[in-house]
């Protein structure tokens, strides 16, 4: 297998602003409390679309929720910043969308104590090419593209240097930042959004998930990827006041179910990992 996992230990994050929301549909009448639908327990899950809102539809198509004994009521974000004041505030019990840094620089920012319930799945950062089919072939001098986002050029450079291609100084952000670059590669930082078509005319280009997948792009093209160890795994979130819950526990299961675990291996091509098998 040409891919090499590696492991990466800087935070990254992102941030816009817009809410929108629906809610899962119920076959019976909820109670005084709102506490249960007919015999099931009614769990509220705040999640962004892909693919975590993907994932969270699985369960509920495939009957795991219900046979779990939940009735699952999604709330979909398009943004990063109103998930967790809405699971702090009660307006969700849990939370699909971010990896454990930025749930901690949230909790630091904000005075709150939203606790992790346990990694889901990684949608890795990884070198694409289609010019070169293993790492060792990249030649002399190759060309190779960076987003020039600050939290994925620093997260870009790390997963770089930890493949052994080059070396950064602490902190690093930006190409400028590079203290050894021993085959002399050449870089070209551009906005995210084009570095799959960067493919087309340069020898390698880091791609995040968001924008490999909706290039097309395979794992088959990957060079390297952020591995096992890394700490961006996608985590289910929710209260402390949740931590010993039954209905996050067993969504929790249903999110890390073998079953689930192969829909999103053959989903998404490789570019989404589930936490299990990374």
């Amino acid at each position: 297998m040409r891919k090499h996992l590696l492991p990466l230990t800087t935070l990254a994050a992102t941030a816009a602003l817009t809410l929108a929301a629906c809610s899962g549909s119920a076959d019976s009448d909820t109670d005084a409390s709102g506490d249960s639908v007919g015999d099931l327990q009614v769990l509220t899950v705040g999640a962004t679309a892909v693919p975590a809102g993907e994932l969270v539809q699985y369960v509920i198509d495939s009957g795991q929720a219900e046979a779990a004994g939940l009735e699952i009521e999604v709330t979909e974000f398009s943004d990063y910043n109103t998930p967790n004041p809405a699971l702090s505030e009660g307006a969700t019990d849990v939370n699909l969308f971010q990896h454990k840094p930025f749930l901690d620089l949230y909790n630091d920012n904000a005075g709150d104590d939203l606790i992790s319930v346990g990694e889901v799945y990684l949608p890795p950062l990884a070198l694409y090419s289609k010019t070169v089919d293993a790492l060792e072939d990249l030649p002399e001098g190759a060309s190779i593209a960076l987003p020039n986002d600050a939290s994925n050029e620093s997260r870009a450079l790390l997963l770089l240097q930890d493949a052994g291609l080059i070396e950064v100084a602490e902190g690093a952000s930006t190409a400028s930042d590079i203290t050894s670059n021993p085959s002399s590669f050449e870089f070209l930082e551009i906005d995210a959004a084009s570095l799959p078509a960067a493919l087309d005319d340069q020898d390698a280009a880091i791609v995040n998930f968001s924008f490999a997948s909706a290039a097309g792009l395979s794992s088959d093209l990957q060079l390297v990827a952020e591995g096992e160890e890394s700490p961006y795994f996608n985590i289910l979130a929710t209260r402390a006041d949740l931590a010993d819950d039954e209905r996050v526990a067993a969504f929790y299961a249903a999110l890390t179910s073998e079953e689930t675990q192969a829909w999103i291996l053959e989903t998404y091509n490789g570019l989404v990992v589930p936490a299990s098998v990374a």
